[in-house]
């Protein structure tokens, strides 16, 4: 008997089937086999939320939540966050390989020419009210910068793929400044191709009157850890949206304004806003005991704490600790850095944490940092956005590769009425009030 094999025994048959194992998978179409007649559709699995289906193969990030180990392409992401810029990062995400010196300096010269954006998607942007969130400006105008660039379309063209991908990774910094300075009402300040990436955005962000921006070092190596730390993250929310869209043979950017979208809500991309909201409400430190003995009742939530996947103290979480140290030495220390210090110190020292393996995520400080380095709330879902633009990419790309690829289209569990007939509406019953169908 072949070892790489579930053996399976239907009791409503006692029929049995042998299902093949491959890297501790199984086919879920294998399961359809599995019958009770000729008329019997076949099993299916039901997994709200993907908690435990693979849909894809992918070679881009390798994440194991139980021992807190993160890497790309299989580079810790500790090393790649403390030798690396973010668009080295992103050359080895999209092409498997960290660059050569030469290849880096091309790569960093061909993103810098797709900085500029079209002055007509200035003037598409111009078009939203003034306190649009910089969110909702981002997903529609890069969903609108399809309709630039028609070859875009080209899915199946590798150099075409090759070309959006730069442009996307170009472009996104400048848009999310432009839709931060639209809210401001300050003029849109031009792309700087002199710049790093991200002092290039920090310069279209907060440039005034000053001939030439300067960006603090510190500040700006900060921001390229903290994008690092966000540029994938195997198969969350808007990266599995990118992959569904993509599968539809969307373009990129109508694909990535749904990975934006998903991005968008405060389940994924919004925490590290709703941790600084939690910090406020605490106050002060005295006020932590008194605020854990409501987490425990169920009246609060401890928000920045706990993952999906990580069972473990999130990696990124460590870097971002000693980054923010770092940051606090130029802007000055955040008061919530030490409500947060001593928040974590309690937590991880209390049984009830402890047994539900509750610890801190990348969520909990990088909001406190964005914070003292003067990005405002409604900034730090968009700084998620920017780096991990190569993710989906990388993604995207893989995707387009793949011999297994379909359209996404999971099944269903009907748990609606039967086949019922037909009632004329002079005949219907308005002795049941109407609801709304769940």
């Amino acid at each position: 008997m072949d070892k790489d094999t579930l053996t399976i025994i239907d009791n409503r048959t006692n029929q049995t089937y042998m299902i093949p194992i491959h890297r501790g998978t199984i086919r879920a179409m294998d399961l359809r086999q599995i019958k009770t007649g000729p008329e019997d559709f076949g099993l299916m699995t039901y997994d709200p939320a993907y908690m435990n289906t693979a849909a894809c193969q992918s070679a881009v990030t390798f994440l194991d939540g139980e021992k807190g180990i993160l890497r790309y392409r299989g580079y810790p992401i500790e090393q790649l966050a403390e030798h690396c810029s973010y668009l080295e990062v992103a050359y080895l995400l999209i092409f498997g390989e960290l660059p050569t010196m030469e290849e880096l300096l091309a790569w960093e010269r061909e993103i810098g020419q797709h900085t500029m954006i079209h002055e007509n998607v200035k003037k598409f942007m111009d078009g939203f009210h003034h306190d649009a969130h910089p969110m909702g400006i981002l997903i529609s105008t890069v969903a609108a910068l399809s309709t630039f660039y028609p070859d875009s379309h080209r899915i199946q063209d590798a150099a075409s793929r090759r070309h959006q991908v730069v442009r996307l990774i170009g472009k996104l910094p400048t848009v999310a400044a432009y839709a931060y300075r639209h809210r401001l009402g300050r003029p849109y300040v031009y792309p700087d191709p002199e710049l790093s990436y991200t002092k290039n955005y920090m310069n279209m962000l907060w440039k005034m009157t000053e001939p030439k921006y300067a960006a603090n070092p510190v500040l700006a190596r900060a921001l390229e850890v903290l994008f690092i730390l966000h540029a994938d993250h195997e198969q969350n929310c808007s990266t599995s949206t990118m992959r569904a869209v993509g599968s539809s043979n969307a373009d990129p950017f109508a694909t990535m304004a749904g990975a934006i979208a998903a991005l968008s809500g405060p389940l994924h991309g919004g925490a590290n806003e709703e941790v600084l909201l939690m910090l406020d409400e605490i106050g002060t430190v005295s006020n932590i005991p008194g605020f854990i003995a409501q987490v425990k009742e169920g009246k609060r939530k401890l928000m920045g704490f706990g993952h999906r996947v990580y069972k473990n103290y999130d990696p990124r979480a460590r870097i971002i600790k000693k980054v923010a140290e770092e940051v606090f030495e130029v802007t000055g220390r955040n008061p919530k850095i030490d409500i947060a210090l001593a928040l974590e110190r309690i937590a991880l020292s209390d049984e009830y944490f402890i047994k539900r393996k509750l610890y801190p995520n990348v969520d909990f400080y990088s909001g406190i940092i964005y914070e003292a380095m003067g990005f405002t709330p409604d900034q730090f879902t968009v700084l998620f956005a920017i780096p991990r633009t190569a993710g989906w990419l990388a993604q995207w790309q893989e995707l387009m590769q793949d011999p297994d690829r379909k359209i996404a289209r999971p099944r269903q569990v009907y748990v609606g009425e039967e086949r019922r007939e037909f009632v004329p509406i002079t005949a219907r019953s308005a002795a049941e009030p109407a609801k709304v169908a769940r």
